[in-house]
């Protein structure tokens, strides 16, 4: 953790910003997150090392530590943002039944494949790929034979 909170330092200092106890806080807890919680979640968690946090303050971290790219912000049609500290390109999957989010790795070729398909002169700088459904292992709606 020391190691993330020099890089936090840092970030933050290119930026032209200081650190706060407040951005330390929601930091540690977003760095520490397995589950992609969203920002009342985060808010929650939070709580526990700062009582007198506020939401607001936390909404405030949260888009500045994305902003530094510290923290990455997740976005699911219809559903609360979530955050993570997975800065590598990756996927999510969606559980409609649970809620639960669940990181899907992206192999090379397949995140070069899908920056080849955006026409030139257009450049990538970023794949935002999401997946939703369920942890069934029949798809809804269709019947068992």
């Amino acid at each position: 953790m020391r190691q993330k909170l020099q890089d936090l330092h840092e970030a933050l200092a290119r930026k032209g910003l200081r650190s706060t106890r407040q951005r330390e806080v929601v930091y540690r807890v977003v760095a520490r997150a397995k589950d992609h919680p969203t920002a009342e979640e985060i808010f929650s968690r939070c709580r526990v090392a700062m009582p007198t946090i506020s939401i607001a303050t936390v909404y405030n971290c949260l888009e500045t530590l994305a902003d530094c790219g510290l923290v990455r912000q997740v976005n699911f049609e219809r559903e609360s943002s979530r955050y993570e500290p997975a800065l590598v390109p990756h996927a999510h999957f969606f559980c409609d039944e649970t809620g639960v989010v669940t990181d899907v790795e992206l192999p090379n070729k397949v995140l070069e494949a899908l920056k080849g398909l955006v026409p030139e002169p257009f450049f990538v700088s970023e794949v935002e790929l999401n997946f939703r459904g369920t942890q069934s292992k029949q798809s809804p709606g269709v019947a068992a034979k």
